[in-house]
């Protein structure tokens, strides 16, 4: 098994992700909205206080407004889009973040080649749509991507290509397989935070950066979980499914039966059966007593110090 080559500060396996987002934040008195100004599509709204922002959400639209020169912040979740024509961007050199959750798109819907010509785009939000695919090419500007409760089944390795300053991936909730998605992040020196919890996954994707320091991957089909040759200094909280767990030659001095078992009983308890925590801080003595309940279906637990 090859070493995975990457310093987590966290890997959680058995953790809930967060996944909740709230663009509903300004909440001045509706006089602050104002009518809308000559630039400003009638269907939207256009802050006088923060004229940078559009918000075109929960209006029923089914086509994207025309956005004005100036916008930065565009609002269009809760709609019922079913198609984004380029026509609506052409002036939008502006725009940092488009957010598209709760809508009807597809991929087929959504003109190719959008996301790339809008030269200052950082975040990008479809979350809860019906997408198959990831939406490409993307602006090389960008730093967020979120595309989680979709139907994406595959991300083809080279999606996220010359992404440089892209540092948080979220597509969590979707079919995603090990297979769908390998290579899909390799290269992406900038990535800081990946989730691709409640998918389908058998192994973590191959090829991750060595950057990521948050990486979520709970509720898939993971039996094996590789951490060796990094620099971990504590043993990561892992779901109780998990069968064998690689953390040689870390940087770990303490045994926290805590990491495999949240509480023990007569039913609940890890189902690790291969453990190795050589070259690490760790002896025999380091093992407290109660891991024998905890981990009693392991047949391989190594905890040899380093040499």
């Amino acid at each position: 098994m090859s070493p995975l080559f990457v310093p987590l500060l966290a890997v959680l396996i058995g953790q809930v992700s967060p996944s909740h987002y709230d663009y509903d934040y300004y909440q001045g008195p509706s006089m602050m909205l104002g009518p809308p100004g000559p630039n400003c599509p009638e269907e939207c709204e256009c802050p006088v206080l923060f004229p940078s922002a559009m918000y075109c959400n929960k209006r029923n639209l089914k086509s994207v407004p025309v956005v004005p020169n100036g916008i930065k912040y565009l609002y269009l979740q809760d709609n019922n889009l079913k198609e984004i024509k380029a026509s609506a961007f052409v002036n939008a050199t502006d725009l940092r973040w488009l957010i598209l959750d709760n809508n009807q798109l597809t991929n087929g819907a959504v003109e190719k080649g959008i996301f790339e010509k809008l030269g200052s785009l950082e975040k990008l939000h479809v979350n809860f749509n019906n997408l198959t695919e990831p939406l490409g090419p993307l602006a090389k500007t960008m730093n967020e991507l979120k595309i989680t409760w979709n139907k994406l089944s595959k991300f083809p390795s080279g999606t996220l290509s010359g992404l440089e300053n892209l540092t948080m991936v979220d597509l969590h909730g979707n079919e995603l397989t090990s297979d769908g998605i390998a290579g899909a992040f390799k290269g992406l020196k900038s990535l800081v935070y990946l989730d691709v919890s409640k998918n389908k996954l058998g192994k973590l994707p191959m090829g991750l950066p060595s950057s990521i320091e948050m990486l979520y991957a709970d509720y898939n089909e993971i039996g094996s979980l590789d951490l060796s040759y990094n620099k971990l200094q504590t043993i990561p909280e892992v779901n109780e499914n998990l069968e064998n767990l690689y953390l040689q030659v870390n940087k770990i001095s303490k045994f926290d039966v805590g990491s495999f078992c949240k509480y023990m009983t007569a039913i609940n308890f890890s189902k690790l059966r291969h453990l190795r925590l050589d070259g690490n801080n760790l002896t025999r003595s380091s093992v407290p007593d109660e891991a024998a309940n905890c981990l009693r279906l392991a047949t391989d637990v190594m905890v040899e110090p380093t040499d």
